[in-house]
């Protein structure tokens, strides 16, 4: 009895071919579309565009950068100097010798900023920009750290160059130094010499001591070439010598007080594990 299910024994019915295509499919080409090349004509016109644009653009950077270098627009109108303290606004603006009118673009911050810090008292200063017509000079000062005596008192900084003289009669924290040529101060204006490196150091081991030797100490003698010779404020001598300060002035802090009950004129710590006394009077 003929049924509409097979089974696997069943002999296979002849299955229609639906892969066959229609007339309408095989009448079409199958592929990738084809690219249209553009014409002769199209292609020279992208060429010119091409060539007029790099003709074009070179030749409108050159005429704004012209406009920016001219026009009164970027013209310096204003320059303000910030962060000064010890040194007047007004000397700084002569030092810095910026025209008013100089276009803002054409200004050499560079040679500004050398003449600014050529000042004594100036560390480092920073020359900016402001658009469209404004200059600022911002300043850090050095700080004074201690007195030179040297004819006159000069302040000192921390780095050994030489700030000024002072003005007034100021009782200083730090030992001042002495002992250095007028040479040796005329070179500290704008480098600090061997000497004034070494008392710096010296006061630093002062105060990396941690105890009240600081304010014991009233003067550091540099002309010695031994080293460095102390004063007291009571007015002993104390001969560091050239090295191993440190531990050299840990030894003085133990027998300073041993020094003011035996009328003790010099102290000398140039010589290891050991300190040489001279009493008042003795040659």
């Amino acid at each position: 009895m003929p049924s509409g299910l097979s089974s696997p024994r069943s002999r296979a019915s002849v299955l229609a071919d639906l892969g066959e295509r229609s007339a309408f499919v095989d009448g079409q080409r199958v592929g990738r579309p084809r690219r249209l090349r553009p014409s002769r004509r199209t292609r020279l016109r992208r060429l010119v565009g091409v060539i007029v644009a790099v003709a074009v653009i070179p030749a409108a950077v050159v005429a704004g950068g012209h406009w920016l270098l001219t026009t009164q627009r970027f013209a310096v109108t204003s320059v303000e100097v910030r962060g000064a303290s010890r040194t007047s606004p007004e000397q700084i603006l002569a030092v810095a010798a910026i025209p008013r009118g100089t276009n803002i673009f054409r200004l050499d911050t560079t040679g500004v900023t050398g003449r600014v810090e050529s000042l004594p008292a100036v560390r480092r200063a920073d020359v900016v920009r402001e658009l469209p017509d404004r200059v600022v000079i911002s300043v850090e000062e050095r700080r004074p750290f201690t007195l030179v005596h040297g004819g006159r008192l000069h302040w000192m900084d921390e780095e050994g160059r030489l700030l000024g003289a002072s003005l007034s009669a100021v009782a200083p924290p730090m030992p001042v130094i002495s002992g250095l040529t007028a040479d040796e101060l005329a070179s500290m204006r704008t480098a600090p010499g061997p000497k004034a490196r070494a008392a710096v150091a010296v006061i630093r081991a002062l105060l990396r001591s941690g105890s009240g030797l600081t304010a014991e100490i009233s003067e550091i003698d540099m002309s010695r070439r031994e080293g460095p010779v102390l004063y007291t404020v009571d007015g002993v001598e104390v001969r560091l010598g050239s090295e191993d300060w440190e531990e050299r002035l840990a030894r003085l802090e133990g027998v300073l007080g041993q020094v003011a009950a035996q009328d003790v004129r010099t102290v000398d710590l140039r010589f290891r594990d050991q300190v040489v006394f001279q009493r008042e009077g003795a040659r």
